[in-house]
């Protein structure tokens, strides 16, 4: 694995959709780099902090969200000279994102007063009163064709269909929610999950014509749905709660056909693999090394970069037997928004993963495997995970916990990988589309790095 340089960042920085250009916030400044040669491609100048970084679908548009002023202006890559600017006035804006047809530009105002859709082809502009959320209730279909959006009123909630070409509402239906939290669709366009807020449990499946497919409720009493993620295939929908269980349904019936719990003690018999982090000391044989005097000279007062500032360790894996406890924290119970549940979850592109994260286990990451219904690894880390992301091409997983180092898993097992740059810790980090390079952030820089491709056999190796 290559790394680049470390690039100065004050916020948001995302590859476009294409994996050609990176764009970083830098202040007042959007910098658009090249993602082979590192050159600053393109520099434009916002009137305030950039908060929010979007590309369109098509990769030749991007939009900055300066929340604080509140504003948004958006750019063109093709076109330097052509820009865009959209202010609310009072009304502020809270959140921004694009249509699917990369020439619209959805904006909610504060406090949810409306969320208004603008055209960069006409100055015209369509409204959806009251919407639900600021930067959630919003959901487009995989074709780009319709927009399902969540509005309230009259103390009740509703999913509006838009229409992506002539944004005209082509129907509405109210939904059977207290408080609701959020939408997707499915990724074959079919049906429509809706959840509603951790105060009640409950998770309901609609067609695009307002049809109750199915509802479903785990229990009743205590705190409910926590994270609710369709799977890639969309034959599955995976829901994770407060109970700190995983729990998946089937897109035939709509029932759960697999429950996984996270203990915080994993017992046998169990068919997974447990990789715990570790510091190895590392053995130097100095009885044939020798150091001539001209290379003492010349490098007095230097630092030596075959010397390790953090000590002589390596940082590796470790594979570990069952019975196994992890670390675990308990909430305390007089503070709401307490940190349990599966508040971290992700499938993989086929389907066959998918990891989760208890917040009260926080050092440590699940890996089920849907295909067999059972625990595939546990990855147990000295420190809480900070950010994890599958490759989008194959199946393997990448991990950060604010270190300097980089954690990969893949079906054939686990390795650590460590950043050659000195006092970068990883706090977050995203995959290009296609795979081949990752975005790696630290506090106020980042650095990309190449990653080889996933071999086809399932011999994996570290070294490669």
């Amino acid at each position: 694995m290559e790394f680049t340089e470390a690039y100065k960042q004050t916020g948001p920085c995302c590859f476009s959709p294409n994996s050609r250009y990176i764009a970083v916030a830098v202040d007042y400044r959007l910098v658009i780099r090249d993602t082979l040669s590192f050159k600053v491609v393109q520099l434009f100048s916002c009137l305030d902090k950039i908060s929010h970084v979007e590309w369109a679908n098509d990769s030749e548009y991007i939009l900055c969200g300066l929340y604080k002023r509140p504003m948004i202006q958006a750019w063109s890559l093709t076109q330097p000279e052509w820009t865009c600017k959209i202010d609310e006035g009072p009304a502020g804006i809270a959140y921004a994102r694009w249509s699917p047809d990369s020439r619209h530009i959805l904006t909610t105002s504060d406090f949810q007063l409306r969320l208004t859709v603008w055209s960069l082809l006409n100055t015209a502009c369509v409204h959806v009163q009251g919407p639900k959320h600021g930067s959630k209730g919003v959901s487009f279909t995989k074709d780009g064709k319709f927009a399902a959006i969540c509005t309230r009123r009259d103390c009740k909630d509703y999913v509006n269909l838009l229409s992506c070409h002539t944004w005209e509402i082509m129907g509405a239906f109210a939904v059977d929610t207290l408080d609701l939290a959020d939408i997707e669709w499915s990724p074959d366009d079919s049906a429509i999950v809706i959840w509603d807020s951790p105060l009640e449990y409950k998770v309901l499946i609609y067609s695009p014509d307002g049809r109750c497919l199915s509802k479903y409720q785990a229990y009743e009493s205590g705190l409910g749905v926590k994270s609710v993620s369709w799977s890639p295939c969309g034959q599955y929908l995976a829901v994770g709660s407060y109970d700190q269980m995983l729990r998946v349904l089937n897109h035939l019936t709509w029932k759960t056909f697999a429950e996984f719990m996270h203990l915080s003690t994993v017992r046998g018999p169990c068919c997974a693999a447990v990789f715990k982090e570790v510091d190895e000391p590392l053995h130097l044989n100095m009885s044939e090394l020798c150091l001539s005097n001209e290379f003492l000279q010349g490098n007095s007062g230097k630092r030596k970069y075959g010397v390790s500032h953090k000590g002589h360790f390596r940082v590796m894996y470790e594979v570990t037997e069952v019975p196994i406890s992890l670390p675990f924290q308990k909430p305390p119970a007089d503070k709401p928004n307490p940190k349990q549940g599966i508040g971290l979850m992700s499938w993989s592109k086929d389907s066959r993963y998918i990891y989760t994260r208890n917040d009260s286990m926080p050092t440590a990451l699940w890996i089920w495997d849907i295909h067999h219904l059972e625990l595939a690894a546990i990855l147990v880390q000295k420190d809480p995970i900070r950010a994890a992301a599958w490759d989008p091409t194959c199946s393997r997983l990448v991990l950060c916990t604010g270190s300097s180092h980089l954690y990969m898993w893949t079906p054939s097992g686990a390795y650590c990988v460590s950043n050659p740059l000195p006092q970068f810790n990883i706090n977050d980090l995203k995959w290009n589309s296609d795979g081949s390079c990752l975005l790696l952030k630290d506090k106020d820089s980042f650095c990309c790095a190449a990653v080889s491709l996933m071999p086809e056999s399932s011999e994996y190796s570290s070294d490669d």
